[in-house]
């Protein structure tokens, strides 16, 4: 057990931040056996009306907190930035306790190392374990409104990305604590850095593979994709193969199974990412993120080296 105990700056870290630490496993542990009591509950007989009624709510609590559940988790790398960039790093430089460290044959480099590992290692052991929970009550729900695969929230919160959003926030955190200096300002840089991040990337999520066509001829049943599909894109071709907006023909016959013949409609078309694009977009936007974090860590430690070498 002596092996597995922090040491020096690392113990030290570890017993500042001890009850936020402790939080992580208590929200797994409750998260965890909520979803378990929903599964029981879903899993009993429904061969009366009582029991197909209780069915159905748990059925519509476990839908419900799904959805509270992975949008609550997309936030999960805004605190993750914060309080590495808040209390972890800029209170103690604006407090100057962080001398107290270097008092005690502790490097400035050690110092941070000592902040970013443990941030990190609770970080990936926390999501990893709440990307599990989400997913063992996403299950029964999964491909419900809101719910699918590709939507916002499901999509980070089953898979390794929110991982990479988190590591990238303890990078950010290390950084902007040490540039800014001020608790307060420190946390609100950092998650709207975060929250661009988010925002930018969830947009161009879609554009990291190219899109699956299906086209069939006009006048039959529109193109065929498979029903856990994400569209992208519809509309017709014209003989030249060139792609017309799906309201062209609405527009001037108002009808959208109707077009003008001189628009010379041949064939419907549509842009759509199969299921089987989760887990290459997954990897992709993981490598994305750990890049990123690997240039702001670097550039987090170049930074404490210039100031204290």
């Amino acid at each position: 057990m002596s092996a597995l105990t922090p040491k020096g700056p690392y113990w030290v870290t570890v017993r500042q931040h001890r009850r936020v630490l402790w939080a992580v496993p208590a929200l797994v542990g409750a998260s965890l056996a909520a979803v378990i009591v929903l599964r029981v509950w879903l899993r009993e007989p429904s061969s009366d009306q009582m029991l197909r009624t209780n069915h159905f709510y748990a059925e519509g609590l476990l839908r419900l907190g799904m959805e509270y559940a992975g949008n609550a988790l997309l936030f999960l790398p805004l605190l993750v930035g914060a309080f590495v960039a808040g209390p972890m790093v800029a209170r103690e430089l604006e407090s100057g306790t962080w001398r107290l460290a270097l008092t005690q044959s502790t490097t400035a480099k050690a110092w941070l190392g000592s902040k970013v590992l443990v941030a990190a290692a609770v970080s990936v052991a926390g999501s990893a374990a709440l990307i599990g929970v989400y997913r063992l009550g996403w299950g029964p729900v999964d491909g419900s409104w809101q719910l699918s695969w590709a939507d916002r929230g499901p999509y980070e919160s089953t898979g390794p990305v929110l991982i990479g959003y988190c590591l990238l926030a303890v990078a950010l955190g290390a950084l902007v604590g040490q540039l800014v200096r001020r608790t307060l300002v420190a946390m609100a840089v950092t998650g709207f850095v975060l929250g661009l991040v988010l925002l930018v990337l969830g947009e161009l999520r879609w554009s990291l593979l190219p899109v699956v066509t299906a086209t069939t001829p006009y006048g039959q049943v529109g193109p065929v994709m498979p029903p856990s599909a994400l569209m992208m894109d519809i509309g017709f071709l014209d003989s030249s193969g060139r792609r017309l907006s799906e309201n062209v023909c609405f527009a001037r016959t108002g009808r959208f199974d109707k077009c003008p013949a001189d628009l010379n409609i041949t064939d419907q078309y549509a842009d759509f990412h199969p299921v089987s694009h989760y887990w290459p977009t997954q990897l992709i936007e993981t490598s994305i993120l750990l890049a990123l974090a690997a240039a702001a860590l670097y550039a987090a430690f170049r930074l404490v080296h210039a100031r204290h070498p």
